[in-house]
């Protein structure tokens, strides 16, 4: 059961890919050679997952809590929202008394210990070189702390005995000549990693003289070339180039700000934000303020900070005081106090989120999510709900977001395209090392079956065809 108008119907139109006028362009090295217009992303009501048990208040008085019900229209326990996969009755105000909420899928155990393997960086560009670097020789992707990927995995994976220059033989095969061999290109770009992809456009270049993009863009279209294109951008530039596109030209893209700003660790907005400027020329938060206003324009301005805190260790009396000034800054007085949301919000792990979460739902017997959809509304609800979405279950809230671009009356190729690979791999190049960032495209499936009760390549398989539903179903696996 999704909570009143969250999320909002029907999603902003695309805005064309690629823009004509720009198929022949090629920057030289140290830029990124793709087209603009990025799709926007799709949303839809989120399930919670809190953990078994709350943090007691030992020693805790901060000035009375209020007594259950106690407040007018405060609902009484299991009286909030369900979720998907919770039984009726039992709702997120009524804390259950086992390990958590039964049929709701649980996240992915996560250790934070310890950080990524790490293995040698094998073959390389022709003549040794490495992929385009932002100035001052820093790499174009970044590494996510241990926390972030421990527990969770993706589903792309390095092709043993890669060998760059033959594979780009095999991609300029599928093109010559009259028609296009399109199972070979989903063999070839399924099958290696985003870093093996760079390697191969660059051995293209070098040995044809020719652009593989443009090449793939002349023979390839609507959905497929899309798809296609997405996988071969480095990462980091993804999203940078997401963000330029949802601010570019008449109208804005807030979805796509917020599933980017509101999900991604400091790092990579960091990197994101250097980026932006090295590509684009142009600074990240001076385009936020001129592409929104009001309380999300200073969300998404706290969020390109890239200054959350990020240590694992949760603080349950300040996980209560927060509680307590949530409910003081919203349900407890007329009005709502927007800043305290922004602060805490903006600035506490997603750890201490969660357990923030569970206490105030035992203070106030309403969840959190249900009190942000009542004081706030449109793209600043939205985001304050994405945060908490994110802190409860990360896998779950992509799973959410998948589903709905497939739900329903036609598809949502653009939300569809971008999360499936963005979260199916990440690999970071830090001087000739490759740390491999396994992001959870596994963890996702695994609970969309559980919240839908239908496998992700079963609902992609019925609502795609073609090549595209191919290549789709190459990455995401059986």
């Amino acid at each position: 059961m999704s909570y009143p108008g969250y999320p909002p119907t029907g999603y902003p139109p695309f805005p064309g890919y690629p823009p004509a006028g720009q198929e022949s362009s090629f920057p030289p090295p140290g830029q990124y050679p793709y087209p603009s217009g990025f799709p926007p992303m799709g949303g839809g009501a989120y399930p919670a997952v809190p953990s078994g048990g709350f943090p007691g208040a030992g020693g805790y008085t901060p000035g009375g809590y209020p007594a259950p019900g106690g407040y007018p229209g405060a609902p009484q326990p299991g009286g909030a929202p369900s979720y998907p996969g919770v039984p009726p009755g039992q709702g997120f105000g009524a804390p259950p008394a086992g390990a958590g909420f039964s049929g709701y899928p649980q996240p992915p155990p996560q250790s934070y210990g310890g950080g990524p393997p790490q293995v040698p960086l094998s073959g390389g560009f022709p003549g040794g070189q490495m992929p385009s670097q932002y100035p001052g020789g820093q790499a174009p992707y970044s590494s996510q702390p241990a926390a972030m990927t421990q527990g969770t995995q993706g589903t792309v994976r390095p092709a043993a005995n890669f060998d760059a220059m033959r594979d780009a033989e095999i991609l300029r095969k599928a093109m010559k000549g009259f028609g296009t061999d399109e199972q070979a290109i989903v063999d070839v770009v399924a099958s290696r990693s985003n870093d093996q992809r760079q390697k191969i456009k660059a051995a293209f270049k070098t040995m044809y003289g020719k652009d593989l993009i443009k090449d793939l863009k002349s023979e390839l279209s609507g959905n497929m070339e899309e798809l296609v294109l997405a996988l071969f951008m480095p990462t980091t530039y993804y999203d940078a180039w997401s963000l330029r596109n949802a601010m570019k030209g008449a109208g804005t893209q807030e979805r796509v700000l917020i599933e980017i700003l509101c999900t991604r660790t400091n790092q990579e907005i960091q990197e994101i934000v250097r980026c932006y400027q090295s590509e684009f020329g142009r600074d990240l938060e001076k385009d936020i303020r001129s592409d929104t206003s009001g309380h999300f324009e200073r969300l998404l301005v706290s969020m390109c900070q890239g200054n959350r805190d990020e240590n694992q260790n949760v603080n349950h009396q300040l996980a209560q005081e927060d509680a307590q000034r949530l409910y003081q800054a919203g349900e407890g007085r007329l009005g709502t106090d927007e800043s305290c949301f922004n602060m805490i919000l903006a600035t506490r792990s997603f750890p201490q989120l969660k357990a923030t979460m569970e206490a105030y739902s035992r203070m106030a017997n309403r969840d959190l999510l249900s009190s942000v959809g009542r004081e706030f509304s449109g793209n600043v609800e939205n985001g304050l709900k994405a945060i908490l979405q994110c802190a409860l279950n990360r896998p779950a809230f992509f799973a959410e977001r998948l589903y709905y671009s497939m739900k329903g009356a036609g598809t949502d190729d653009s939300t569809l395209v971008r999360i499936v690979v963005t979260r199916s791999e990440l690999f970071s190049n830090i001087k000739n090392i490759i740390s491999c960032m396994q992001i959870d495209l596994v963890q996702i499936k695994q609970i969309f079956t559980q919240m839908y009760q239908k496998t992700l390549s079963t609902m992609i398989a019925s609502d795609t065809s073609g090549d595209y539903r191919k290549l789709l179903l190459a990455i995401v696996g059986q």
